[in-house]
């Protein structure tokens, strides 16, 4: 070291300097390495695992020349001596570690070394470090002189470790999430909707209804970033690798028509939709689903990051689908019910399919069965006769039970000469249906009418059933 007096403006510098500075003395650490590089040894950092005492041994053998006010500050302590006292209580715990690697490169005669660790306040506050040393010239052999800087961090580290905990916490929360979450990245699709602009094209939906490609086409353009537990749950799917390898046999038939309208909503600048479809599962079972999708903040111009969310409403679309049957059906016969008949007299009184024909049937000697037998053997009677008609007719037509023993059939776009020639089925089937059933016998009267528009269609259905009673009156007097 030289004699000549300290420069007072370099002194200054260090004093005053906004981070915090340590002059050290290696050189008995140093001396330490030497003598085990005399004893043999070759690995360092294989020696210190084997000895991790040798790293508190040489943490000792440092000695501290200077500290600036910044290392005071830093560290909380009231001055110099008092910070120096008490070095055992800032360097500790972790920092042998690091210690350790800062050996490793004066073993390998590195002139400087940065690293990263935790140092300890006075108070005991923990402080997140980056520590820079530099083996100052003159001094490269000897390591009598080592300049020191320690970088406070924790600030950083701490919104570091907040972004990891929160995004850990998205992160369980989006593997965890009860419902099916897709993150899809949609710039491809961007691009295509920008190359159909820039080809001036004025209308999307028009654009897509003649060039049906284009949906599959924009389907295999989106890129699945992630998925979570639920949606292979939900799909039935081993592994995310193999849902994102059978995507087209998810997502087909309708979801094609669901999927242009979100390419439509997107053209026009809509950034969330929601939708009702079925989806499909890996085994082919289909699933009702009600899909939301939401272009993430930030991605609103370029696209890349889209959720999808899908809930499994197969359920509910059962239930809803039940009470439905409920409301339009007879529950004894499953055929269709009053309400349905008359919704759906009204529907094609304003259509044009005409003619329509309506047939009015009713089962005779439904009471005497029910008074005899039983109920039961009555219901067994009017399920027999909805049998005969349903089988009677066209699959389209409407079989309706208007009543206890009262039947109906609306059928569109239908002759009267073609209508009687589906009460002559009627009949056949009557008869036949008798040969498997000897008793109670099945019997039916029957009538029917056309209507040629859609003014005439009530006083149709009055002339059939005036024309069923005519016959029931004969079946009767028989």
């Amino acid at each position: 070291m030289s004699d000549a007096p300290a420069d007072p403006v370099t002194c200054d510098l260090f004093e005053f300097a906004p981070i915090s500075l340590w002059e050290e003395d290696y050189s008995a650490v140093k001396a330490y390495l030497d003598r085990l590089r005399a004893e043999g040894v070759t690995d360092l950092p294989a020696y210190l695992q084997a000895h991790p005492q040798a790293v508190g041994e040489c943490m000792a053998l440092i000695k501290v020349l200077n500290i600036n006010r910044k290392t005071v500050e830093l560290f909380r302590a009231q001055s110099k001596r008092e910070l120096l006292d008490n070095l055992g209580r800032v360097f500790r715990d972790e920092m042998q570690a690091h210690f350790a690697d800062e050996l490793a490169g004066m073993w390998d005669g590195q002139p400087s070394w940065v690293g990263e660790g935790i140092n300890y306040a006075l108070d005991g506050t923990p402080v997140d470090i980056r520590l820079h040393w530099s083996v100052l010239p003159g001094a490269e052999a000897s390591l009598s002189r080592v300049l020191v800087s320690i970088e406070d961090v924790t600030a950083h580290r701490q919104a570091e470790r907040a972004r990891a905990a929160s995004e850990a916490r998205f992160r369980g929360l989006f593997e965890n999430a009860p419902v099916s979450l897709w993150e899809e990245d949609y710039t491809g699709i961007k691009r295509w909707l920008d190359d159909r602009r820039a080809e001036g094209v004025p209308d999307l939906y028009e654009y897509l209804l003649d060039h049906p490609q284009a949906v599959d086409e924009c389907m295999r353009r989106i890129r699945v970033l992630d998925v979570n537990r639920r949606t292979l749950e939900l799909f039935q799917a081993s592994s995310k690798e193999i849902l994102a390898g059978s995507l087209n046999r998810i997502f087909r038939d309708e979801m094609r028509a669901h999927f242009r309208t979100e390419l439509v909503q997107l053209w026009e600048g809509k950034l969330s939709n929601e939708v009702e479809g079925i989806n499909y599962a890996l085994n082919g079972d289909p699933v009702n689903i009600q899909l939301h999708w939401t272009v993430l903040p930030g991605s609103e111009v370029s696209l890349e990051r889209v959720l999808i969310s899908i809930e499994d409403i197969t359920a509910r679309k059962k239930a809803e689908d039940y009470l439905k049957y409920l409301g339009t059906h007879d529950v004894l016969t499953g055929l269709y019910n009053r309400a349905y008949f008359e919704e759906e007299l009204a529907r094609l009184q304003r259509g044009r399919q005409f003619p329509v024909s309506i047939i009015v049937a009713d089962l005779d000697g439904l009471k005497k069965i029910n008074d005899s037998r039983g109920h039961s053997e009555g219901d067994k009677l009017i399920r027999r006769a909805g049998e005969v008609l349903q089988a009677s007719v066209r699959a389209e037509d409407v079989v309706t039970r208007v009543g206890g023993d009262e039947f109906a059939i609306l059928l569109a776009g239908t002759s009267e000469a073609a209508a009687e020639q589906a009460v002559a089925r009627i009949r056949s089937l009557v008869e036949l249906n008798n040969k498997f059933h000897v008793t109670p016998v099945l019997s039916l009267s029957v009538g029917t009418a056309s209507a040629a528009s859609g003014h005439d269609l009530v006083e149709a259905l009055r002339r059939a059933d005036d024309l069923m009673y005519v016959e029931k009156r004969l079946h009767h007097g028989r």
